[in-house]
């Protein structure tokens, strides 16, 4: 479920740790396969080499036991609120849910990482931005302000591939839904720095996608190093 990319990419060159850098990925495919997961593997690679003394653990979201926000939870944050014992279920996913979003509350940095499917992401990252949105953890509510968010000494990068282009002042950018939802809740977070890797148009200019794919690394590479 989570690894430390150090012993994919190699060991580190010092040994005190700095920050902690959250690998989220969405996509069933490795990097052979997928284009976004490339140029994931590819910041993640130059990330390293740039910072060799930070921690860097993927959370692959296709093998993450992420609850569903079901019936079981809100009974059990119910129950949690009027001091009562939780069912084993309820429980189960309580303490899952909590598990994940104190995870993402501890790390200093985010990378997701994601296709494009029907102009949004896939279901998994959904699934896992519910369960990192909770009051009290990575947001509050002020009176007379409303939502607050507490994440605002972190940063965050989105790499996202698509068919077509859906980029910002692209013809089609008004149908993109899967970075733009992302910027919402990074925003309502608090996150203050989150940057974008588009690796778009690889169906609709299929003869460019490899020089569409190297130019995505090129960037990733860069930004890794200033990340």
């Amino acid at each position: 479920m989570i690894q430390f990319l150090k012993k994919v990419f190699g060991s580190s060159k010092g040994n005190d740790r700095k920050e902690k850098v959250l690998y989220i990925t969405a996509h069933p495919n490795n990097q052979d396969a997928s284009a976004s997961m490339a140029v994931g593997a590819e910041f993640i690679e130059s990330y390293l080499q740039s910072h060799p003394q930070d921690e860097v653990i993927h959370l692959d979201l296709y093998k993450t036991d992420i609850p569903d926000l079901d019936a079981d939870v809100f009974n059990g944050w119910g129950k949690l609120a009027a001091g009562e014992d939780l069912t084993h279920a309820e429980k189960a996913k309580v303490d899952r849910l909590n598990e994940i979003v104190e995870q993402f509350v501890a790390a200093d940095k985010y990378v997701f990482v994601n296709p494009t499917w029907n102009f949004s992401y896939p279901p998994v990252l959904k699934a896992y931005i519910d369960s990192i949105c909770v009051a009290g953890k990575t947001f509050k509510y002020v009176p007379d302000k409303g939502p607050v968010g507490l994440l605002d000494l972190k940063k965050a990068v989105h790499i996202q591939a698509s068919g077509s282009f859906l980029s910002p002042g692209s013809e089609m950018a008004s149908l993109e839904m899967g970075h733009r939802h992302l910027d919402i809740i990074m925003k309502f977070l608090g996150v203050p720095s989150f940057e974008a890797i588009f690796v778009e148009g690889m169906a609709a200019a299929s003869d460019q996608a490899q020089a569409i794919k190297d130019k995505a690394k090129r960037k990733a590479r860069e930004l890794a190093k200033s990340f």
